[in-house]
């Protein structure tokens, strides 16, 4: 877990732990997905295909409603229903701090999204709609013994396609409890930790083969038989033989700094911030993101991916420092008053090319390992190229090494300037000093080398050194 990010601050740490973040899982019944599949399975579950009709189709959405409201009112379930632009995650959190239930589902969300959804014509033939139709979603708010809060997500129209969300810190925090760790944990992050080496050993078993196993089980724990059973019933599941296969969607790492002093770490992220802007370069964003080219043009989208560099204040104490590329994300902020965090985000796992099956979390988890990785170490790398306010003021002052006294530099005179090509005008201007000179009458070597290059023979450009020629 070694970056040159925690180890130029190990001093000022308490810890430091890794964890998958947020995971996102699709869900989809691929017979149902091609117009024979589903033929074949409507055949399954009504024995023909005489009932093949939109009227059967829009029926079976409706019953998926009403079967759903009827049970959650017979069990004093919530089921709200949200407009557009509300954040549902925020109303499952105030209904999970006020809730009784300890395991199970405790609240339904409905809100409307674009699905897949088939029209039959003549002849039974299925057509998708195009472009995709709003319908309903119902977001099941469950709390798992193993994972903690988790959401699924399904459409009530058949083949009823599903995501899955899940959270690394909330399956971390389970399992710390079982092993007995004790923590303070505010939001989605770990601010105090008795055994930060036990938390983190627990926290890498997310990064390993093992973890494919634990996501399959605590899907196949729960979408059957309490979101899947409002459109089939178990027997209708087991005799239409409808089974989910699922994928990786959206996958967040993150590596979280504990600094021992809050102060610290404002101190370290905002400088980090200051110097970090304009050194990442195209090239050098490209080197850590893992591409071997630019984004190629996408006809479909009619413009090709868009590199950015951008610092955001969403809200007044709260600054993160965002490297985005198409769907790649690298973020830097603070988390809670003593946490700095780094993630990679993959908004889709297309995107990294390795494929998108369960099979392949672990690859996918290894590559947003070395994304960060890569980060940290160029940001490492750019921090130690600044000189301080208090080094420069220092300069001037003499010194002794060892027992040979020395005399300080002061750039504030001529001489001291002219002696070589230092880049003191950049560090001041970095650092924002006044008490720092400003050199702006001498241009950078590669500068004066390109300038007289481009010159017609014998004439000179602004304030470039020039040595004189040959016999003149």
């Amino acid at each position: 877990m070694a970056d040159g990010l925690s180890d130029l601050y190990h001093d000022l740490l308490t810890g430091t732990y890794d964890c998958v973040d947020r995971i996102i899982l699709n869900a989809y019944f691929r017979m149902g997905h091609s117009a024979g599949g589903f033929h074949v399975w409507w055949q399954a579950l009504t024995g023909s295909d005489d009932t093949l009709d939109n009227a059967h189709l829009m029926r079976m959405a409706g019953r998926f409603s009403r079967r759903l409201r009827g049970y959650a009112k017979a069990h004093d379930i919530p089921v709200i229903d949200c407009p557009v632009g509300e954040r549902k995650h925020d109303i499952a959190e105030e209904y999970l701090a006020k809730t009784s239930i300890t395991q199970g589902l405790f609240l339904i969300l409905v809100g409307r999204a674009q699905a897949p959804v088939w029209a039959v014509t003549r002849a039974h033939h299925l057509e998708r709609k195009q472009p995709m139709p709003y319908v309903n979603h119902y977001s099941f708010h469950i709390l798992d013994p193993e994972w903690g809060h988790i959401t699924i997500k399904i459409s009530g129209h058949p083949p009823f396609p599903v995501q899955v969300i899940l959270n690394g810190h909330e399956y971390v925090a389970c399992q710390a409890r079982k092993a007995g760790i004790s923590f303070t944990k505010e939001g989605n992050c770990f601010t105090h930790i008795s055994d930060a080496a036990g938390l983190a050993k627990i926290a890498d078993t997310l990064s390993q083969a093992g973890a494919i196993g634990r996501l399959s089980q605590v899907c196949e724990r729960w979408i059957y038989s309490t979101c899947l059973c409002f459109a089939l019933d178990l027997e209708e599941q087991k005799r239409s033989r409808f089974q989910y296969q699922y994928s990786n969607y959206q996958i967040e790492y993150s590596r979280n700094l504990v600094f021992e002093v809050g102060g610290y770490m404002e101190q370290v992220f905002q400088a980090l911030i200051d110097r970090s802007r304009a050194p990442l370069d195209l090239k050098t964003i490209r080197t850590i993101l893992g591409y071997q080219r630019r984004p190629r043009y996408r006809k479909r989208k009619q413009q090709s991916a868009q590199w950015e560099v951008v610092v955001e204040r969403p809200t007044y104490d709260l600054t993160i420092f965002k490297l985005h590329c198409g769907k790649l994300t690298l973020k830097i902020y603070t988390k809670g008053e003593r946490v700095l965090r780094i993630e990679a985000i993959t908004h889709n796992t297309q995107e990294l090319d390795c494929g998108r099956s369960l099979e392949k979390f672990p690859e996918i988890v290894s590559r947003l390992k070395s994304m960060l990785e890569r980060f940290m170490n160029a940001l490492s790398c750019i921090d130690p190229c600044f000189i301080a306010e208090e080094t420069l003021e220092q300069l001037p002052v003499p010194a002794q090494v060892g027992k040979t006294k020395v005399g300080g530099i002061d750039f504030n005179k001529a001489k001291a300037r002219s002696a070589g090509p230092i880049p003191v005008r950049a560090t001041s201007c970095c650092l924002r000093s006044e008490k720092a000179p400003r050199e702006t009458n001498r241009l950078p070597h590669w500068q004066d080398r390109k300038i007289r290059s481009h010159s017609p023979r014998g004439q000179s450009h602004g304030s470039a050194d020039r040595s004189p020629r040959k016999g003149h």
